[in-house]
């Protein structure tokens, strides 16, 4: 088991004050082991790069980090994936999609709409994916289908977009309309034009909070 290493490394680490300042700050949704990003980044760095290098898809390892209590070992198995995402192709989607389902709150989703971008970005044909996504029961797919262009400036795919976003008005989750706002707030660094037209023209449908945010830097 390559990574029975990671795992003590990161137990050595426990720190139960910090761990309990970062469990307030997410609300207690998960118990911490009480790790800053960067030591804990630097517990597994090297091996990820490695298995990048030897092309391994461990995906035994992102299932024992999830069934882990502590939030860290969530973010390894994130993070594992976003250093192995070049590897990564269609076919894997439906595994990323139970990871976004999995113990599910903004941290860890937020980690993976990149790696669900980057995918998109590599085979275009998963766009209609996105669409689906966006229509989905589940928050948190959707809450993905929305970000998943986040810093494509140029390359954003306007029309899906807007599909995506316009499947999502009217809805009171905040998740929902926090990453319409971030999806339109991004995209206004490079077309504020299209930002701006597209609020103006469907305002009556957008949260407040959708507008405030996609609204920032216009």
């Amino acid at each position: 088991m390559w990574y029975k290493e990671i795992f003590e490394q990161l137990e050595a680490l426990r720190d139960p004050v910090r761990a309990a300042q970062m469990e307030a700050y997410m609300r207690n949704q998960f118990p911490f082991l009480g790790i800053p990003a960067a030591p804990r980044k630097a517990v597994y760095q090297k091996a990820f790069r490695n298995a990048l290098k030897e092309k391994r898809i461990d995906f035994v390892f992102v299932e024992t980090c999830f069934s882990k209590p502590e939030r860290e070992f969530h973010y390894a198995g994130v993070n594992y994936l976003l250093a192995i995402q070049s590897l990564l192709t269609p076919q894997h989607l439906p595994k990323i999609k139970e990871y976004i389902q999995k113990k599910s709150w903004w941290d860890t989703v937020d980690g993976l709409d990149g790696l669900v971008g980057s995918l998109v970005l590599r085979y275009p044909n998963l766009k209609n994916t996105m669409i689906e996504w966006s229509l989905e029961d589940n928050i948190w797919v959707r809450r993905v289908a929305i970000d998943h262009q986040l810093l494509f400036k140029e390359k954003t795919d306007t029309d899906l977009l807007a599909a995506i976003i316009k499947n999502n008005l009217n809805d009171t989750e905040f998740f929902i309309n926090k990453a319409i706002g971030w999806s339109l707030r991004d995209y206004s660094k490079t077309n504020p034009k299209w930002v701006a037209n597209f609020i103006q023209e469907n305002q009556s449908a957008m949260s407040t909070l959708s507008i405030r945010e996609g609204s920032k830097y216009l």
